[in-house]
């Protein structure tokens, strides 16, 4: 099956089809360049998806560590794999398909438009050779029919008796004329003839099927293009298959290294304070004054029972209310001792029970004078909180259980810099030996410097891993001697134990607890008791300052030179000091860069470590 045989005259039809042929391949390419734009937009869409939910690991503290997190970002680090083989995938179409259809595409043009000039060309030449023949046929037939004239002007005059010889020789001699110009345009018309059937059989069985023939095998191999394009299409997506399969199982063993009870651990050691739960309150019995007003000092059995019913109403409100979660408990009266409290019997045997005055004058005068201050939760959180001031060295400002991980860190990090220390000072301590045997290779005295530098260094830390040492130490033997001293308080529980004071603050010393004024009015309503903490502390002072500060930490307060602030916390040793602008903006500022002046009348600081 040939174009050339069977096509022979349809030319025009090739011409259309050859083009949309082109048109289609250019369509097909179109097709592909989307599909790449697609790719591209998917990947860079996938990429900035994982980039925004990526955490910004600007220190240590913000890595995930939950194994839910970790997961999660795991799926997030096979998903940006991913979003790189749809890259992939869309380079591979660009160079593979896209830029190869575009090339094969142009080439197809140039191929196209040459082949159809040479047919062209041979159609013009045919139409040209027709034509010559036929102007040959049209000449020839011109000059048979003037000869034809001629022989019958001839024969006229030769037949006419009154014509002149002379006008019979003149028409002989047109007829003769006539006759041999018909001769020769007949022969010319013959060659024209030839000539253009010769032509014309090679056009129709040469040349058109020669150049059919190419149109053809052009058609076929941008068939075949296509067909390895397509598969090309298809190859490029299945060459990442694999890599997509790795990165969808990564996906899956992520979902498996899921583990709630590690999650639930993690919970733990991340917010366990170490402190102990609050101990059981005392009954605090409200009927003291009547038997203290009764002569004989006996109740009867119904009254007895009422007062049990009472007592036991007393405590199950007592023990309703839920503390640190819920409102703050009353304050506390202290428990009756054994010697204020005993039993008598009646004659008819009923026993009742006797009160002394003397405890019981003092149970009402601690309930009247004394208000034991128990933290409320926000000011257990504002205790251990690092963004209400800047955090000190020893982590003091964190609870024992996390500040004993904080400097078991801190000890981990130092012992490692001290090994990379230790390693570069034996490294040193071997050039030099080298340097020594073989001069030639260095100068001992020019690793003196640096070996003392890292001697310094190595100094430094272990001093740095001796302190964080004694403080984990000291941390360790408080937290454990916390628990004895919880059981082994005294009974009346008005004394707080342990880190924690009165005002809401933690100390690492019980005797440096900061105790309130005595509440006078003791009678304050649960409203009061629980939001009292919130209240902004009073100014003790004020301060002038000497020189600026920039305050670029978290926690403390900028300050131009002359500033005026007010003082509601003292320096307690640290070179800090606790200060307050006019519009309530709070923050530390260096004790050195200030003057301080502080009010006679002032209740004093509120530590807050």
């Amino acid at each position: 099956m040939s174009w050339g045989t069977e096509l022979w005259d349809q030319f025009d039809s090739l011409d259309k089809h050859t083009q949309w042929g082109i048109d289609f391949l250019e369509r097909y390419a179109k097709f592909v360049k989307e599909r790449i734009e697609i790719e591209q937009n998917y990947a860079k869409q996938l990429r900035n998806l994982v980039k925004k939910y990526c955490p910004k690991r600007s220190s240590k503290d913000e890595e995930p560590r939950f194994t839910s997190c970790v997961a999660f970002f795991n799926i997030l680090n096979e998903l940006n794999d991913y979003a790189g083989q749809r890259e992939v995938v869309a380079e591979e179409m660009a160079h593979r398909v896209y830029g190869e259809l575009m090339r094969y595409a142009h080439d197809l043009k140039t191929e196209r438009k040459m082949h159809l000039q040479e047919g062209r060309k041979a159609q013009q030449y045919l139409d040209m050779c027709w034509k010559q023949m036929d102007n040959s046929k049209k000449k020839f037939e011109r000059e048979c029919r003037e000869a034809e004239k001629a022989q019958q002007s001839y024969e006229r005059l030769d037949n006419d008796t009154n014509a002149t010889k002379a006008d019979v020789e003149k028409a002989k001699q047109q007829l003769n004329l006539r006759t041999h110009m018909a001769d020769e345009n007949k022969n010319e018309y013959a060659a024209q003839l030839q000539n253009f059937n010769g032509e014309q059989h090679k056009h129709f069985y040469v040349v058109i099927p020669q150049i059919y023939k190419q149109l053809q095998e052009m058609d076929e191999r941008r068939t075949i293009k296509l067909s390895e394009c397509y598969r090309g299409f298809a190859d490029s997506e299945r060459k990442v298959i694999p890599i997509i399969s790795k990165c969808l199982e990564g996906m899956i063993l992520a979902a498996k290294s899921v583990d709630e009870r590690r999650d639930s651990q993690m919970v733990v050691d991340s917010f366990k304070s170490g402190f102990e739960p609050p101990g059981d309150f005392p009954f605090e019995d409200y009927s003291q004054h009547i038997y203290r007003t009764i002569s004989d000092g006996t109740i009867s059995a119904s009254k007895q029972e009422s007062g049990k019913m009472d007592a036991k109403t007393t405590v199950g409100k007592a023990k309703g209310k839920l503390w640190l979660f819920g409102k703050k408990p009353k304050p506390q009266s202290p428990p009756l001792t054994p010697t204020s409290l005993f039993t008598s019997s009646t004659p008819n045997g009923s026993q009742f029970l006797t009160f002394s005055i003397e405890p019981v004058h003092y149970c009402m005068n601690e309930i009247k004078t004394g208000k034991p201050r128990i933290p409320s939760f926000r000011s257990l959180k504002r205790g251990w909180s690092v963004k209400m001031g800047p955090a000190l060295e020893d982590f003091s400002h964190l609870p024992p259980e996390q500040r004993r991980k904080k400097l078991q860190q801190r000890i981990d990090e130092l012992n490692r810099e001290l090994q990379k220390e230790s390693d570069q000072k034996d490294a040193l301590n071997k050039m030099k030996d080298v340097y020594e045997k073989n001069p030639q290779m260095g100068d001992p005295g020019s690793l003196q410097p640096k070996l003392a530098e890292t001697m310094n260094n190595i100094d430094r830390l272990r001093m740095e891993i001796h302190k964080n040492e004694a403080w984990l130490s000291e941390v360790e033997g408080k937290t454990g001697g916390r628990g004895d001293r919880r059981h082994s308080s005294d009974i009346n529980h008005l004394v707080t134990q342990g880190r924690e004071s009165p005002e809401g603050s933690y100390t690492d010393d019980a005797n440096q607890e900061v105790r309130g004024p005595p509440q006078q009015h003791g009678h304050h309503s649960e409203f009061d008791d629980e939001f009292e903490d919130d209240d902004p502390l009073p100014a003790i002072g004020h301060c002038k300052a000497i020189y600026p500060f920039d305050g670029h930490n978290e926690g403390t307060l900028a300050m131009k030179e002359g500033e005026v602030l007010y003082i509601i916390e003292e320096d307690k040793g640290d070179g800090w000091t606790r200060a307050r602008r006019q519009n309530g903006e709070e923050g530390y500022v260096p004790t050195s860069y200030i003057d301080v002046t502080l009010e006679k009348n002032s209740k004093g600081a509120v530590t807050y470590i």
